[in-house]
């Protein structure tokens, strides 16, 4: 059994309740209802004001397909409301150098409608996907629409420790390994879930209407960093949300410097991570959970990403040998104690593309 409920205006709510089959025809009816052409945002759930005057709701967004996702509206805060950092505001509301208001990430892990991406419950995450195919097919939407950024994923990922809100998710076959009795909806005989089928314990703020299955069900790909050659590399601000240039030899590529502005670099030394401002390093790969990680620098570049011990056990995964390796962030339901919202894997190749790779689209307003 299975209960979902949305509204696209006052007018219009969808509310369902009952079989699988019911839920799902339910939602292919609100995917295809008519609505003005001239509405492109409407509210699904009611405006959150946090104490630090951040604002967050739950609204619907057409892309230029006219079809819907669900997408969590986030206001800008600085780096000092997140965790303790500098006045400045995060850097994933900076586009281009200009400061924006909100960002929107998908509720849902994305589904395949139509060869685009859509937020959307009780659907199978589209996976066997490359990241450069995922960002091509999220920026297919139309203006604004892009793939989840890595700076994106730090924003979400601070507000839950700063809320006390980590999510839990689908860590083992379907349930959360330190509970099973919050489980979701499985399926394909593998151990994924239907997006958005778990309890409310697996969303960012513990309440139906946050962003779910960030921890566990399918490592999720964003765009926008890198490791190449031990040196950690993103582009500047979140331009990642822009279709700039990213290939291989992409000159949009910045080293991320550390608080002294060094390169940041990765070294595994005797199977251990440490992560350092030195330009010597050892050349090997591995993983550990995060508290057994060695910061070695300050740097809030590094918060800002969401890569630091923001939650002690999830695991942490870097390959520092030549070459270029990209992220996927959450872990997987298989993943266990290791996977969580800072459950970060650097060492995949550009053209991976896996069963238990999958991703979500976001979302800005140009001015």
């Amino acid at each position: 059994m299975a209960s979902v409920q949305c509204e696209k205006s006052e007018a219009l709510k969808w509310k369902v309740e009952g079989s699988d089959e019911m839920v799902l025809k339910a939602i292919d009816k609100f995917v295809n209802a008519p609505l003005p052409e001239d509405v492109r945002e409407l509210p699904v759930s009611a405006p959150i004001i946090r104490g630090d005057g951040a604002k967050e709701e739950t609204v619907v967004i057409y892309d230029d397909a006219g079809i819907p996702s669900i997408m969590r509206k986030f206001s800008k805060v600085t780096n000092k409301e997140l965790f303790g950092g500098s006045d400045k505001a995060h850097p994933a509301f900076i586009i281009n150098g200009q400061e924006i208001d909100a960002i929107y990430i998908s509720v849902y892990e994305n589904c395949e409608i139509n060869g685009k991406p859509y937020s959307l419950p009780y659907q199978k995450p589209w996976t066997n996907i490359t990241n450069d195919k995922a960002a091509e097919v999220c920026f297919s939407k139309g203006e604004g629409w892009h793939l989840m950024t890595a700076l994106e994923w730090g924003l979400v990922a601070n507000i839950c420790k700063r809320d006390g809100t980590l999510p839990h998710g689908n860590t083992e076959s379907g349930k959360y390994h330190a509970d099973p009795s919050e489980c979701g909806m499985t399926y394909g005989g593998d151990g994924k879930t239907l997006t958005g089928s778990g309890p409310s314990t697996w969303t960012h703020n513990h309440e139906p209407d946050g962003v779910h299955d960030l921890c566990g069900n399918v490592w999720e790909m964003v765009r926008g960093l890198r490791v190449k050659n031990g040196v950690l590399q993103a582009p500047m601000w979140n331009n990642a949300a822009l279709d700039i240039d990213l290939t291989y030899e992409g000159d949009c590529w910045m080293n991320v410097p550390d608080d002294d502005g060094r390169h940041i670099r990765f070294s595994v030394e005797d199977g251990e991570i440490h992560i350092t401002g030195k330009e010597n390093i050892e050349r090997d790969y591995t993983g550990s959970c995060w508290e057994d990680v060695h910061m070695d620098i300050e740097a809030e570049s590094l918060k800002e990403l969401g890569l630091y011990p923001g939650e002690p056990d999830a695991y942490f995964y870097v390959d520092s040998t030549e070459g270029e390796y990209f992220p996927v962030r959450g872990g997987d339901w298989g993943g266990g104690a290791g996977a969580g919202v800072f459950g970060a894997y650097l060492y995949g190749a550009r053209s991976s593309g896996y069963t238990c790779f999958g991703f979500r689209s976001a979302y800005f307003k140009k001015h």
